[in-house]
């Protein structure tokens, strides 16, 4: 039986991807490696994304700790999303993820 996503896991990889999965949160992290970006700048960089989902991933990650939201003063809002502290931990899980994925999608296209 699985675990709902208000248990708490023993498994390490479980909690793990407990918090970077959905379809667009790696996507949204990998955008996020190059510095904060307003939520109009990430929309317009991954194009497949629907505005209500790309509110949803962002306010679970900022949830999460692994994102800040920062509001800026005046009209029209601005917000921009960044990684934290705690969220660049990710990184190296990001990376060795992409190396992963590079080396999977080889042996499911090959050349």
């Amino acid at each position: 039986m699985g675990v709902s996503k208000k248990e708490i896991s023993p498994c390490p990889i479980d909690v793990t991807l407990s918090v970077i999965d959905g379809r667009w949160k790696g996507t949204i992290l990998w955008r996020l490696l190059d510095g904060p970006m307003r939520t109009s700048e990430l929309r317009k960089s991954i194009p497949e994304i629907t505005e209500r989902m790309l509110l949803r991933h962002l306010r679970d990650m900022t949830e999460s700790g692994i994102l800040d939201r920062h509001q800026e003063q005046g009209l029209p809002l601005r917000v921009r999303y960044s990684l934290t502290p705690y969220g660049m931990t990710l990184v190296p899980v990001l990376d060795v993820l992409c190396t992963w994925g590079r080396e999977h999608l080889k042996r499911e296209r090959p050349a």
